[in-house]
């Protein structure tokens, strides 16, 4: 604690011998947040630009492309400098801060990806009524819940959390996290009981919901031959992301809570592919998969070369 200025700072206790290493860190990171906000944006762009892609479904992917970048904006700074920085410190407000960007914004790509589900089931299973329920106003009541909604539950604990008093001041990790309640001198059983209400509100119900639409949409595909192609190309890239950011977020959450004492190279490299995998993975894969943003990003690509 700075007593000059009372402010409480927090050491960052997961980097691995990063003065031998800041450099390569730093060039290894810089480099791939370039490429999470250029792939993104470029994704973004294109549904932005070309009319055709105006639809619901690609409004839904491109918020969550945002919903990305806001995430890794959140991340990479921070990180860039402690690389940089003899001593890897953050105060504690902007702890707290960080680790509640972090949790609305993960808990905002649940939801979306739960909105996107729904589009795919109406648009699947009742298509004549598709334009009569994915109305302009109901798309865009979904955007502003998907990232309103997570804000206010996740700024609960973390107003708990700032009026508690923390008597340790070293993270077991390189950013703010669930770990976070692990500094408190005492276990607030309010915030335990929040944190599980949360987790299966903002987690659980939602990949249930996911996975519920999709057994439906898949059984109707089963049913109807027409339909399959559609499934295939629409769903896939979706239960890929949700797979990959589920897997992801088990680990981030849960493992602090089981109290499971990793080696610190693991949690590295583990915290790593959180920040990297998935901001990156998102824009290739439905760069890839998803037909109609491939078309038009393929002609980009062509034009340039």
């Amino acid at each position: 604690m700075d007593n000059r200025l009372n402010v409480t700072y927090i050491t960052f206790d997961g980097h691995v011998e990063v003065h031998i290493y800041r450099y390569l860190y730093f060039v290894i990171m810089f480099t791939m947040y370039i490429l999470i906000i250029s792939s993104n944006f470029t994704i973004v762009s294109i549904i932005v630009i070309h009319k055709s892609l105006h639809e619901p479904m690609y409004i839904f992917i491109a918020a969550l492309l945002i919903n990305s970048v806001l995430f890794s904006t959140a991340i990479y700074p921070k990180l860039l400098i402690d690389f940089l920085s003899e001593k890897q410190i953050i105060s504690y407000p902007a702890c707290l801060f960080q680790w509640f960007i972090n949790y609305s914004l993960g808990c905002s790509e649940f939801f979306l990806l739960s909105v996107m589900a729904y589009d795919r089931y109406v648009s699947i299973c009742n298509p004549l009524q598709y334009s009569t329920i994915m109305r302009k106003t109901t798309v865009n009541m979904f955007l502003i819940f998907a990232w309103i909604l997570p804000a206010c539950q996740v700024s609960v604990p973390m107003s708990l959390s700032a009026k508690k008093e923390i008597c340790k001041f070293h993270l077991k990790g390189i950013l703010c996290n669930s770990t976070v309640h692990e500094l408190h001198c005492v276990s607030s059983r309010l915030l335990n009981i929040y944190g599980l209400v949360g987790f299966a509100s903002a987690v659980l119900l939602p990949v249930l919901f996911i996975l519920f639409t999709y057994t439906r949409i898949l059984v109707i595909s089963y049913r109807c031959k027409g339909v399959r192609t559609k499934a295939a190309q629409t769903c896939l890239p979706h239960l890929l992301v949700l797979i990959n950011f589920s897997c992801f977020t088990a680990y981030d959450v849960l493992i602090p809570r089981l109290e499971v004492d990793f080696p610190k190279i693991v949690r590295l490299i583990m915290t790593l592919q959180i920040v990297i995998y998935q901001p990156l993975f998102n824009p290739i894969i439905y760069g890839l998969k998803m037909r109609g943003i491939y078309e038009h990003l393929k002609r980009l690509i062509c034009k340039r070369v």
